[in-house]
C-alpha cells in the first residue's frame, strides 16, 4: 500500500544523480556544436568571413585532438577503453534493441561509442583538410604553402563533400537521442548538460567524483600551441599559376 509519505519521498528519489559526465566532456561536446555551426554559416556568408571560417577550423582540430588526448587521461566514461566494444559485442547490443532489451550504459553505448569515432575522424579530416585548401579566387588556407596548388585542390574538394557527409552523421546522432528520450531510455541531452543521471541506472561504482578539469586545460592549451605553431611556420604559398 502506498502512504503518502511514499508519494512525498518518490520525487526526492528520482532527483539523486549521480555524475557521469565530467566538465572537459560536456564544454567539449558543446564546443564542437558550436564551432560546427560557426564553420556552415561562416562558410555561407561568403568569402570576406574566410578568416572566422579559419577560426572555427581551427577550433574543431583543437577540440578533436583534445578529445583523442582524454580518451587515454580523461575520467572513466571519457575514456576509449571503457565505452568502445568490438563489432561482436555491438552486434549483440543492437539485437538486444530489437527484442525490447537494453543493458544499460552509464557512459556511451556500443552504437553511440561508434558514433564519437565515426565524428571524430570525420571532423578531424575536414578540419585538416580545410588547413590546405583554397577557393581560387582570394584565400588560401594557413597551411596552403606546404602543398603545390593541385594537391590543395583535391584536399578542398574533400572537404567540401565530406561535410555533407557529417551533417548526415549529426542527423543520425540527433534523431538517437530525440528516440532514447522518447522511448524512455534517458534523457541523454540533460545529462550532456548536467553530467549526471538518475543514480538507478548508474551504479555507485561507475560515478565519478571529480572532472580533472585541471589536466584538461593543460591539455587543451599544449595542443592549442602546438598548432599555433604549426601555422605560424608555415610556409609562404608560391604562386605556381605561371608553370
Amino acid at each position: 500500500m502506498t502512504t503518502i509519505d511514499d508519494v512525498t519521498r518518490a520525487p526526492e528519489a528520482e532527483q539523486q544523480q549521480r555524475q557521469v559526465w565530467d566538465l572537459p566532456v560536456r564544454v567539449f561536446h558543446w564546443l564542437l556544436v558550436t564551432a560546427l555551426i560557426g564553420a556552415y554559416v561562416t562558410n555561407r556568408l561568403g568569402i570576406s568571413y574566410f578568416k572566422y571560417h579559419v577560426w572555427c577550423g581551427y577550433t574543431v582540430i583543437v577540440l578533436v585532438l583534445f578529445r583523442i588526448v582524454w580518451g587515454f587521461v580523461g575520467t572513466r566514461h571519457a575514456l576509449f577503453r571503457n565505452f568502445v566494444c568490438g563489432p561482436a559485442a555491438t552486434l549483440r547490443y543492437v539485437l538486444g534493441l530489437f527484442r525490447g532489451r537494453e543493458l544499460g550504459h552509464a557512459g556511451h553505448n556500443p552504437l553511440g561509442a561508434w558514433m564519437v569515432l565515426t565524428l571524430l575522424l570525420a571532423l578531424g579530416i575536414q578540419a585538416t583538410t580545410g588547413l590546405f585548401g583554397n577557393d581560387e579566387i582570394l584565400n588560401d588556407g594557413p597551411l596552403y604553402g606546404y602543398v603545390s596548388k593541385e594537391v590543395s585542390l583535391k584536399l578542398t574538394s574533400l572537404h567540401r563533400y565530406l561535410f555533407y557527409w557529417i551533417i548526415g552523421a549529426v542527423a543520425i546522432h540527433v534523431l538517437a537521442v530525440i528516440a532514447h528520450h522518447v522511448f524512455g531510455r534517458g534523457h541523454l541531452l540533460h545529462a550532456m548538460i548536467t553530467g549526471s543521471k538518475p543514480q538507478d541506472s548508474v551504479p555507485e561504482s561507475d560515478g565519478i567524483a571529480s572532472s580533472r578539469t585541471w589536466l584538461a586545460v593543460l591539455v587543451a592549451i599544449s595542443i592549442a600551441g602546438a598548432l599555433a605553431w604549426v601555422v605560424r611556420h608555415a610556409p609562404t604559398p608560391i604562386d605556381d599559376s605561371f608553370y
